[in-house]
């Protein structure tokens, strides 16, 4: 029996080959064809234009935007506390005779917290002691109580009139460690002359008459 059989593909070729799709027909002419052509092309170039322009505008507005200012530096400790005078308290026992006491108010402003690292006063001839005894560290927004207990040693040498007393303390914190003198008013003034007065009054009277 005889017949003409399947045809046999050629050399190079494959039954399941496709053939290319023709691009797409532009209607129009030639030169309409091809201004299409070159505005397509035109708008995707400017199209990754933009997007790099963005890109780039964004990296420099990043770089360039304001940074947060730095915290703002510590006072110096004389400029963040107030000391003030609350009046005269009670002679603790077991104090020398010719001692007097009397009570401050020391408060720390908000900030860091401040040291009290030092209580004296100007006269040599009175020396000093408080409750609590430095160095303390006063807690920022409270004010903290402190008794100042005073004892005459040499009465010969004490101001008659204690104008303008004051204290002096040396404070610290994280910016700097300095001495400051604090003026407490005319009450404390008043308070310690009279205190003096009184601690030298009794002492010539307790003193033996040649």
């Amino acid at each position: 029996m005889s017949g003409v059989g399947p045809v046999e593909p050629g050399e190079g070729t494959r039954a399941w080959d496709t053939v290319e799709p023709a691009p797409p027909f532009l209607p129009g002419t030639p030169r309409e064809r091809l201004t299409s052509l070159y505005a397509r092309h035109r708008r995707a170039v400017l199209a990754s234009t933009t997007v790099v322009a963005l890109v780039a505008g964004g990296g420099y507005l990043f770089a360039t935007r304001p940074h947060d200012p730095p915290p703002p530096e510590a006072p110096n400790p004389s400029q963040a506390v107030s000391i003030t005078y609350l009046g005269q308290e009670g002679t603790p026992a077991g104090a020398p005779s010719r001692s007097f006491s009397f009570a401050v108010k020391v408060t720390a402003q908000d900030g860091p917290t401040i040291t009290v690292v030092r209580i004296s006063q100007p006269y040599a001839s009175l020396s000093l002691t408080s409750v609590p005894p430095p160095p303390f560290r006063t807690k920022p927004g409270f004010g903290h109580k402190i008794v100042v207990t005073m004892h005459v040693t040499e009465c010969a040498n004490v101001p008659s009139n204690a104008a303008f007393p004051f204290l002096d303390v040396t404070l610290r914190n994280t910016r700097a460690i300095e001495d400051h003198s604090f003026i407490l008013g005319e009450r404390y003034a008043h308070d310690l002359s009279e205190a003096l007065q009184v601690a030298c009054s009794n002492d010539s009277r307790s003193s033996p008459k040649r």
